[in-house]
């Protein structure tokens, strides 16, 4: 097996802080990568537009909430909202005349100076509390979004991303989206990666774990919630600007609203918090899951397995789902990426029988 930790040495400090210091890890994000890069010339262009591309861009999303959930410990029910502010302000940059490359970055600097605002008056609570104020934000750019037509054009409007080029090349095709939105989430991968190797990672578990002990050991915990919601802002942004001219090419009030919030929520959940893996199995059952199981319905549907009635049909993928979510949350609380990380400690051993601590 190639699982072995024999023969690692940790010689030096740069291999002992190594991100992936057994070979086979190397060798899966290798190929991993070389799949993504080589998707658009072996798909058709129905799965990489329909399933592939939007399991990247919200893969994107929810690494941006696990920061906040997963590293920070601090919920945020209004995450849509964040990505709406960055979306509707990049697409009136953009139409500004604003290159895409800086009007990305405004977008999501615009989500994060809001999320800030915010996070000042609903940090001075905690759980449920913080959830409500959250919440709160959700329902609050919601309706000014929908009410203020210089920003979305009315309540029943559609707001049209306009053509754009990156690096002086213009974006257009399937294709070209997909490999924008394969790069913006590399790059935020490579950031959530490294940052629990950083002082600020480390803060924000000791701020998660319990603020009051943090706070005796000198860490300002207030400080740091705050620069937590000001990164997660800026990447729910970034991602909200991914949505909408990579995906979906316009916006509506509805494509933000509260269920995409909660959809956010479950991504990190189930996919296990603290986790970038989980970020992107967690946004792979959440998205893949419904459509699957729709499918398996409604083929065995046809086939005569399911004598039922069609309202009764029309629900039983929805039952599933939910029932698989409960079923991860009982027998693996800690998401999909425990479920990996399992199976990769049981090959690190194998064939012998010794746990490894």
């Amino acid at each position: 097996m190639f699982y072995r930790l024999a023969g690692i040495r940790h010689t030096s400090y740069a291999a002992d802080r190594a991100l992936w210091p057994v070979p086979v890890d190397r060798w899966q994000i290798g190929v991993l990568l070389a799949l993504a890069l080589a998707a658009p010339f072996v798909l058709p262009n129905l799965y990489l537009s329909s399933y592939l591309l939007p399991w990247i861009i919200w893969s994107t999303a929810a690494l941006g909430l696990n920061l906040l959930m997963g590293w920070a410990g601090q919920i945020h029910l209004g995450y849509a909202a964040v990505m709406a502010i960055g979306a509707y302000g990049t697409i009136h940059l953009v139409r500004a005349g604003m290159p895409f490359e800086l009007a990305i970055v405004a977008g999501g600097l615009l989500s994060a100076v809001i999320g800030l605002v915010f996070g000042f008056a609903a940090l001075r609570v905690k759980g449920l509390y913080l959830a409500i104020s959250t919440l709160a934000m959700q329902y609050l750019v919601d309706w000014i979004i929908s009410h203020v037509p210089a920003i979305s054009g009315g309540s029943q409007a559609t707001l049209q991303a306009p053509n754009f080029r990156v690096l002086g090349l213009p974006v257009a095709g399937d294709f070209a989206r997909y490999y924008v939105a394969l790069a913006v989430c590399l790059l935020v991968t490579l950031f959530l990666l490294n940052v629990g190797r950083t002082s600020f990672g480390r803060a924000l578990v000791a701020v998660r774990e319990k603020d009051f002990a943090a706070a005796i050991l000198g860490v300002n915990t207030f400080y740091f919630k705050l620069l937590a919601f000001w990164c997660s802002s800026f990447l729910g942004g970034v991602s909200g600007v991914l949505l909408a001219f990579c995906y979906y090419r316009a916006v509506t009030p509805e494509q933000f609203n509260l269920d995409v919030s909660i959809q956010a929520v479950a991504m990190v959940i189930v996919g296990g918090m603290g986790s970038v893996m989980g970020s992107y199995l967690g946004a792979a059952l959440v998205l893949l899951a419904p459509i699957v199981l729709n499918n398996l319905v409604g083929t065995l549907a046809q086939a005569g397995a399911l004598p039922v009635s069609q309202e009764i049909l029309s629900h039983i993928p929805l039952i599933l789902y939910g029932g698989l979510i409960v079923a991860f949350l009982l027998f693996e609380p800690l998401g999909l990426a425990k479920v990996y990380d399992n199976l990769r400690n049981y090959f690190l051993v194998w064939p012998f029988r010794h746990a490894r601590h």
